[in-house]
């Protein structure tokens, strides 16, 4: 059957129900106008405490009070104009309500680009008086004690305000990213083996070819992915070292030791852990090639690819599921949890906190996002299969995170560090993993979902850690003043990929493309926390279905608990110590077990 570009919907034909409801931000786009008129009146008032803020309590109370009440609107003003670009990135209206805001946004940073600066000159003892004497001040006492930790990487008032000034500027490269893949780049038709022709688009790719059984299926969509990408790679490449050199950049103006010192340190996380990390998924990687010895013995290849990587390795396991089933589903995983957990999120799932459906210009994957003041927004692009389910899942926990972490504390601790950001999408879907294992006796349902398990080990810890190998390499190669060309990029990428896979795979020339394809990349070391988001997840996990009611109580303590301390000790009040090894150790003693599993089910299978 030939299918065009016309197979998906314009946004305009999406049915109601399944887009997620931004009237809960802003009813209409004249109160968002109001709101953007009233912020800018924002960036002429901060000028009033300007050299006062050390004089007293209370005038350093107001003026910490009023940064957090711009920040606060210029969020809602920025997620409104971000959530309606995303769903119609073609449209240049929303696009340009997203760059008003992100303007804005630079010049409220401009406006207080002073205010660190003079913040630190406030000596320990005057602030603690202030702690004292001001009711209300107190809150702010883990802020100061992260901004005094920063206190050497805070440069003076005029160079603060440059680096305000420039930040539009050091960002860009992600904006001209994300266009470039959202908007402009243009996939090929793929001629399938019966000389048909089927669409490639970023949100069937997955499900539609890479887990296709048809191995030249698999092939043909991965080939074509891949090339789409090379058509770009100096275009991509060029937006790449953009970013790169902006991390450089700002750590070197800042004094940092380097990029990843500066990413880790602002969130008090010792390098150690990721240098941990790929130390010890480097010594677990017999256990991945046993795996993928096995994968290619049950595909029945001659060689085992790349592209052959997420292939299903029964047959008779494609669970359609449907979206208001995989709804019920989610919401039965996370019941360990408690009432109030389901209560919530299921009240979430009622109210559009989900824009569910692919659409023309819609942006590819999914994720969550929300500000201070605003319910959760999950994105998704919906295929009717179990793996679906899982992201539904998964995005559920960022919500949920959000969601607590957001409503329990103020503004000042109401997010959370990038380090844990991972952990509660991941608790999900172990819990869901557990659900589905504990209520089938279908031998090769159970062998699917013992097989994701393996699989979610291998993508979210083996791949996300050779993924910050490649981001840590690219850093320092700009770090020592190489270029970051298509070639050393696609050398580079290549080259890992082979450490991890090579010994058991075919690493297929253009697979040195797909580093391009990573947006996460563009969230200066994001993505090793993938690692070790999941591995402390398999720890909270164990220790709710085998406590019970006190690890669910520490479990949303940590939820509820934002920035209030420093994550790394959130997570030891949770249970879990990711300053060692243990954890990660432990999720690959995990694949162990099930991938031991594995082969004695299969074995009774047959």
């Amino acid at each position: 059957m030939t299918t065009t570009n016309s197979a998906l919907p314009k946004r305009s034909a999406v049915p109601v129900e399944m887009t997620w409801d931004l009237t809960t931000i802003y009813p209409t786009e004249a109160v968002w106008e109001a709101d953007f008129v009233k912020a800018q009146a924002y960036v002429g008032q901060f000028a009033g405490y300007k050299g006062r803020l050390g004089r007293s309590g209370r005038i350093l109370l107001e003026a910490l009070n009023l940064s957090n009440e711009a920040g606060a609107l210029i969020g809602r003003l920025y997620l409104y104009a971000h959530l309606n670009n995303d769903t119609d990135t073609a449209n240049s209206h929303f696009a340009g309500l997203l760059e008003r805001a992100l303007k804005l946004d630079s010049e409220i940073d401009e406006a207080t680009s002073w205010m660190r600066p003079e913040l630190l000159r406030i000596k320990p003892a005057r602030l603690e008086q202030f702690f004292n004497k001001v009711e209300g001040l107190r809150v702010y006492k883990q802020f100061f004690t992260v901004l005094l930790r920063k206190a050497k990487h805070v440069r003076s008032q005029e160079v603060e305000e440059i680096l305000a000034a420039a930040g539009i500027a050091l960002s860009a490269s992600r904006t001209v990213r994300d266009k470039l893949d959202d908007a402009d780049m243009k996939l090929p038709k793929v001629v399938m083996p019966d000389g048909t022709e089927a669409v490639l688009t970023q949100g069937n790719f997955a499900d539609g070819f890479l887990r296709n059984a048809d191995q030249e299926v698999r092939r043909r969509g991965f080939e074509a992915m891949m090339g789409a990408y090379k058509g770009l790679r100096n275009t991509f490449t060029a937006c790449y070292a953009g970013a790169v050199n902006a991390n450089v950049f700002d750590a070197r103006v800042r004094g940092y030791s380097g990029a990843r010192n500066a990413a880790l340190t602002s969130i008090n996380v010792p390098e150690s852990v990721y240098d941990n990390l790929i130390a010890t998924v480097g010594s677990n990687l017999p256990a991945l090639h046993r795996y993928l010895a096995l994968r290619k013995k049950l595909l029945g290849v001659d060689e085992l690819h790349m592209y052959d990587l997420y292939a299903p390795l029964l047959k008779g396991v494609d669970r359609s599921i449907t979206y208001p089933d995989a709804l019920q589903l989610v919401l039965n995983s996370v019941a360990p949890l408690g009432e109030e957990y389901v209560s919530i999120l299921g009240g979430g799932y009622a109210s559009r906190w989900i824009d569910v459906l692919e659409n023309e210009g819609k942006t590819s994957g999914a994720y969550q996002s929300s500000v201070f003041g605003t319910n959760p927004f999950m994105l998704l692009n919906w295929i009717d299969s179990l793996e679906s389910a899982f992201t539904l899942g998964h995005e559920s926990g960022h919500a949920m995170h959000s969601y607590f972490s957001k409503s329990r504390q103020p503004y000042v601790y109401a997010g959370y560090t990038i380090f844990v950001a991972e952990v509660a999408s991941t608790v999900n879907e172990q819990l869901m993993a557990h659900y589905l294992l504990s209520t089938t006796t279908d031998p090769v349902l159970r062998l699917h979902i013992i097989n994701r398990q393996l699989e979610s080990i291998r993508t979210t810890i083996v791949r996300q850690t050779m993924f910050a190998e490649f981001e840590h390499l690219a850093h320092k190669r700009a770090e020592e003043k190489l270029p970051l060309t298509p070639d050393a990029l696609a050398e580079l990428y290549k080259s890992i990929v082979g450490k991890y896979y090579g010994e058991s795979c075919v690493v297929d020339e253009s697979i040195e493309n797909e580093w391009m394809r990573i947006p996460q990349f563009f969230n200066q070391f994001y993505v090793y926390q993938y690692a070790t988001g999941l591995s402390a997840a398999c720890a909270l996990v164990n220790g709710i279905l085998k406590d019970g009611e006190p690890a669910v109580k520490r479990y949303l303590n940590f939820l509820s608990a934002g920035k209030s301390k420093d994550s790394i000790d959130l997570l030891k009040d949770a249970g879990v110590d990711m300053s060692s090894s243990a954890p990660v150790q432990a999720a690959f003693d995990m694949f162990d077990e099930y991938l031991d599993l594995f082969e004695k089910e299969l074995a009774a299978l047959k």
